[in-house]
């Protein structure tokens, strides 16, 4: 057997530093994409390193469902980031992650989507990495395939959308995000646009100032792949209204294949429901 779990561990202890290293072997850090919030979409390997995990730290939209796919006795660490309004800088995160693998612990840094698309993943792994810590990343489903699968729109399309670009609308210090407006105008190509909700009436106008038409059509998306999940078929001069008509997580997606966009309820709602 391994050393690694020779000695009994406190679970109720949480480790930023992590200090001096013990004899313990050295643990690893698997940065695993949750999907977007169906249990159904975490991939097998998602759901098996997840089950081999001594400790969890996921964010606050990881769902208590994928949650309780951990060992019960594996340690959970929320460090939930909403807006203005942090549990954890990303600075202690990445501290946290490094402290607890130094202490000899499986760790699974468990994330909404996919960690590389506006997870953070990328400065986790740095600091893994850079501290000389086993690190390796499982992909996930991210929100913007699970909006585009429900309502029946697809993000590419041979006539109506060659192009599909991936955009925040939050930048740090809540100033504009800075994009190539011109490009994301042209016509033919989907932009996905993520955090955006508090941003999607300037993020409009910018568009539509570029030469986008404000007849464009769009599609935001609340709760993506999950049971209370919301679409609203628009039209990027409709925008900033669609996208306050609700709370919680959104995805706004603008370009000519949303016009097949569904306003129904999704397809995987009705079947968890008969599988229940």
């Amino acid at each position: 057997m391994s050393g690694r779990k020779a000695a009994p561990r406190r679970r109720d202890l949480v480790v930023v530093e992590g200090g001096a290293r013990s004899s313990l072997a050295p643990g690893k850090v698997w940065l695993t994409g949750a999907g977007p919030g169906d249990p159904d979409l975490m991939t097998v390997r998602a759901v098996r390193v997840l089950g081999e995990a001594d400790v969890v730290v996921h964010d606050g939209l990881v769902p208590a469902a994928i949650l309780d796919m951990a060992p019960a006795a594996a340690r959970r660490i929320s460090v939930a980031k909403r807006k203005s309004r942090h549990t954890y800088a990303q600075d202690e995160i990445n501290r946290l992650l490094v402290g607890l693998a130094r202490e000899g612990l499986i760790v699974v840094r468990l994330k909404g989507g996919d960690p590389f698309i506006f997870g953070r993943g990328g400065e986790e792994l740095e600091a893994c990495r850079a501290a000389g810590i086993d690190c390796e990343v499982v992909p996930g489903v991210t929100a913007a395939l699970a909006a585009s699968a429900s309502a029946g729109a697809p993000l590419t399309h041979r006539e109506s959308a060659q192009a599909v670009t991936f955009v925040t609308g939050h930048a740090a210090g809540e100033a504009e995000p800075d994009l190539d407006w011109p490009a994301l105008a042209r016509a033919n190509h989907t932009v996905v646009i993520y955090m955006g909700v508090s941003t999607a009436g300037r993020i409009a106008a910018r568009l539509i100032a570029a030469g986008r038409s404000p007849s464009t059509p769009a599609l935001v998306v609340f709760r993506a792949s999950r049971p209370d999940e919301r679409r609203i078929p628009t039209c990027l001069g409709d925008l900033a209204e669609a996208a306050a008509s609700d709370s919680g997580p959104a995805l706004l997606v603008v370009g000519e294949a949303m016009s097949a966009a569904l306003a129904s309820p999704a397809p995987s709602t009705q079947l968890r429901e008969e599988r229940a």
